[in-house]
């Protein structure tokens, strides 16, 4: 079964070589019971693990049941150790993290056998040994004559065909040496045994056969086996072996895990220590996440209130971008002497020139507008047109002027309310604040005529939402607010609460002395609200046509008051609503708003009136405005429209002018007329277009809300396409490319998201390229923590490759060490990061009423825990890799 022919071993101690065998050849029987016998150095153990393939012959040859091994690869000596032999150790070297029935199995986990087999396998080698009481104690646990009974119920537990004993006897008391020898002497009843020994007496009691080595030679052989005898047992072969030894890689996972278990402080510590960089980097990532979360759900919310919009004049924000990007540096020539002018004429002239190069105008047509109003349904939650028509000329407010007010009910336009409260203030020693009056807008506008978009975004406060044209929402600011002055000029305060108002704001400025407490009116209920009506009047009604025989020309009289309401449009306000209390930036401002329909209405009605029709005709602007004149009879004042002709230079000539009327006697009227007060100045003419007056049905500006930013980014490439040479069809028309101005839209809202965004990656990068050094010194350290348990663990390494276990399956023990450090290292990273998370938004929250701004996504935690894995798996792939290539010889002999 088993023939050595002319071995030689020969091993290299520096520059000199020493043989250790010289031409040993020996044959065994399949059953016997070999002592090899010599002095220290002879070569016993030297033949003793040739023959059980853990060291390599120099030449000659080893036969197994006939086959040479001469050509026998890693792969077959791996075979032959794990199926055809048994090693039993002087030093028993069993495995200390494991159980007494682990290591019994582990012969039996290379060889791949499934684990119930295993265990009953196992349980029955302790049993043949009389240790199955001990199979879940440690070895520490043991006794040294168990720990051999545990060596020898190993080595026979996957049913060699040989027994290796090397010295099983030599740390063991006399007692205990013989229980061993008993064993071990019936089991050669039924298998090879060749056993190493100094104990001649051990051998001569005990074996069947003596063979005497000295010098690396064979100097006697007490029952040689011969030629013969070795072929007729070939030729009546034993039980084929498997030819197969693997050992899982979850296998090397488990025998990593209860190593590291038995270290469990150490491994923490190693993980605590290679956690830092995960939390350096964790945090960043969180902090990042959080951030653009936040700017995410910010542009979400602002998203509404800043729509895409496209107007007649716009900036070129891609030229823009160009220009900021731009430096120009002059070089001065410094001369002795002089001293060189610095011209800022000049460069206010370039820059000025810079930024009119900047301005784009919009050709907004007709077909462009049915193009924008084609873009699908599903991308949009609203398609709002502005006319830029002037509100506050056609919409009427009632407007008491105070105690002395007139019995009879007049309502004011919105603009003349507006023009009252400048003239009263202007009396102040607080005038500079008409500044602010003049400039603000009309407290109302269009609104959204989607109501399930409002719905999304603000709470009904009172009321309902609007459904006729002749219905007005008010909207209030998250603090449930709304403005002094859009109260003031839609007539909720009086003469006296409105000057009341002023006094108490400007007390530091002379108010003081005129300001009354009782007139003080800081909030309105709901029903005050509602209840409040203002009518809008057309073109017709308050334009109308009159013949100054003064001038002897045509012109138009502006009613500032109305008294016969049957020709306008009465208002109701019928809901109040307010943003959720998620929404921080909504699609309306607070204010009053009225419908799309009346908005339609108004265009519509307003083409048609004789105003727009005369400017239309004659080629003209009206300027409109209030101001008094001094007469012989009082100082009174006159609201009236200039017409000037539009010259072909540019320039204007005026045509003609009219007075309207003088109107009746009012505490505010009176107020003016008891002054020295002499109109508003050239400068306060307000020009009127046929735009203004809502002559133009092309709308000067298109606000487009998307329903979010997945169908934004659908919008913009659908306006895009306007501009590019694809076939465009509008009305079933094809409108031609030459046909087609460009049209540049403006996105803000993405423009300044972008800018955030890059500057945020960048910091992030930068953070994470800092943090990711932690990483490195993490790595190295793991990787110099493997070498050291490589180290630690090279007996056990001796044993498995005695097992039969192959290099690529030690590899893969230190890679699943590694594994299981960098999982340990990731795992306590994100649990440490996810509680700094929760502390940071405590204190985030606590001074920046921000909720969760710092969020490590579960998605992050996994790849930040991968990448812990990964780095130490390849922090390990050097100690590993030594692991593999370690000589098994060697490794069974260090202590």
């Amino acid at each position: 079964m088993l023939k050595l022919v002319s071995i030689k071993k020969t091993y290299l101690a520096g520059t000199a070589s020493v043989e250790a065998l010289k031409g040993v050849t020996l044959n065994f029987r399949r059953n016997e019971f070999v002592s090899i016998l010599g002095p220290s150095g002879c070569g016993k153990t030297t033949l003793l693990n040739i023959i059980g393939g853990l060291d390599k012959y120099t030449s000659g040859d080893l036969v197994i049941s006939g086959i040479s091994t001469k050509k026998y690869k890693d792969h077959d000596w791996d075979v032959y150790r794990n199926h055809r032999i048994g090693f039993v150790f002087q030093s028993y070297n069993l495995i200390p993290h494991q159980t007494v029935l682990q290591n019994v199995e582990l012969a039996l986990t290379i060889s791949g056998i499934d684990k119930a087999e295993r265990i009953e396998r196992a349980m029955t080698a302790l049993k043949r040994v009389g240790l199955e009481d001990q199979a879940r104690k440690r070895p520490n646990q043991l006794s040294g004559g168990q720990c051999q009974r545990v060596a020898i119920a190993r080595a026979l537990v996957n049913e060699p065909d040989i027994l290796l004993a090397d010295e099983p006897t030599g740390a063991l008391d006399t007692t205990t040496s013989k229980q061993i020898m008993d064993l071990i002497k019936e089991i050669s009843k039924d298998k090879l045994v060749i056993m190493v020994t100094h104990n001649p007496d051990i051998a001569e009691e005990y074996s069947t056969r003596i063979v005497r080595l000295l010098d690396g030679e064979i100097s006697d052989d007490t029952n040689p086996c011969s030629d013969k005898e070795e072929e007729e047992e070939r030729n009546n072969p034993s039980e084929e072996k498997k030819n197969d030894a693997k050992m899982s890689f979850f296998t090397a996972f488990r025998l990593s895990f209860r190593n590291l278990l038995t270290k469990l402080k150490r491994t923490l510590m190693v993980g605590i220590a290679g956690s830092i960089g995960i939390i350096g980097v964790s945090s960043v990532l969180a902090v990042s996440t959080g951030i653009n979360d936040f700017i995410d759900n910010m542009q979400e919310d602002m998203l509404s209130g800043n729509p895409i919009t496209i107007t007649e004049q716009t900036f070129d924000l891609d030229a823009l971008s160009e220009q900021m990007s731009e430096t120009q540096k002059i070089e001065a020539v410094v001369k002795e002497g002089f001293v060189n002018v610095n011209s800022i004429l000049n460069r206010l002239a370039k820059q000025s020139s810079a930024l009119e190069s900047l301005i784009v105008s919009n050709d907004i047509t007709r077909d462009y507008v049915s193009y924008v109003n084609a873009i699908p349904k599903e991308y949009l939650e609203e398609i709002r047109m502005n006319y830029n028509y002037n509100e506050s000329n056609n919409f009427y407010v009632y407007f008491d002027e105070g105690s002395d007010a007139l019995a009879e009910a007049h309502y004011t336009s919105i603009t003349a309310v507006k023009q009252i409260y400048t003239s009263l203030l202007k009396q102040t020693d607080f005038s500079d604040a008409t500044y602010y009056i003049q400039t603000l807008g009309s407290g109302i506008s269009q609104g959204i005529s989607n109501n399930d978009y409002l719905l999304a975004q603000y709470d009904i406060l009172e009321g309902r939402l609007p459904e006729n044209k002749n219905e007005i929402i008010i909207v209030v600011n998250k603090d449930t607010e709304l403005t002094d002055l859009v109260l003031a000029e839609l007539g909720y305060y009086t003469q006296e609460e409105f000057l009341n108002l002023a006094y108490r704001s400007f007390k530091d400025k002379g108010g003081a002395e005129n300001y009354d407490s009782t007139l003080d009116k800081d909030e309105f209920s709901y029903k005050e609200l509602i209840d409040k009506k203002m009518y809008w009047f057309p073109n017709d009604a308050i334009y109308t046509r009159n013949e100054d025989v003064r001038y002897k020309s045509v012109a138009f009289n502006y009613s500032h008051q109305m008294d016969d309401l049957t020709k306008g449009i009465e208002l109701s306000v019928v809901g109040i609503i307010r943003p959720k209390d998620d929404v921080n930036y909504g699609t309306l401002g607070s204010g009053f708003y009225y419908t799309k329909e009346l908005d339609e209405y108004i265009i519509s009605e307003s083409l048609n009136s004789e105003i727009v029709k005369f400017l239309k005709d004659n080629n003209m602007q009206a300027f409109n405005n209030a101001t008094t004149i001094n007469n012989e009879n009082n100082n009174v004042v006159y609201y009236y429209t200039y017409l000037y002709d539009m010259n072909g230079d540019g320039t204007k000539t005026r045509n003609n002018s009219t007075q309207t009327f003088v109107p009746g006697k009012s505490s505010m009227m009176s107020s003016l007329m008891s002054s020295s007060f002499f109109g508003m100045g050239s400068s306060s003419i307000v020009p009127l277009t046929v735009r203004d007056l809502g002559g133009n049905d092309i709308p000067n500006e298109i606000s487009i809300y998307p329903k979010d930013f997945e169908t934004k980014d659908k919008v913009l490439e659908y306006l895009d396409k306007w501009n590019s040479d694809e076939k465009i069809v509008v009305d079933g028309r094809v409108v031609a490319r030459s046909a087609r101005a460009e049209v540049k839209y403006t996105d803000t809202l993405s423009l300044v998201i972008d800018i955030i965004n890059k500057m945020i990656n960048v910091v992030t990068t930068a953070l994470i390229i800092f943090t990711a050094i932690s990483l490195v010194v993490s790595t190295v350290m793991i990787g110099i923590i493997t070498y050291v348990s490589v180290v630690e663990r090279t007996k056990e390494i001796g044993v498995i490759r005695s097992l039969g276990g192959r290099k690529k399956d030690v590899g893969h023990l230190f890679n699943a060490e590694t594994f299981i450090i960098g999982l340990v290292a990731g795992l306590i990273g994100v649990f440490v990061t996810y509680f700094l998370q929760i502390i940071g938004n405590i204190l985030i929250y606590h001074f920046g009423e921000i909720k969760n701004l710092i969020h490590l996504t579960l998605l992050e935690s996994l790849i930040m825990v991968s990448i812990s894995v990964v780095l130490t798996l390849i922090s390990g792939l050097i100690p590993s890799k030594a692991a593999a290539r370690m000589d098994p010889v060697n490794a069974l002999r260090t202590e």
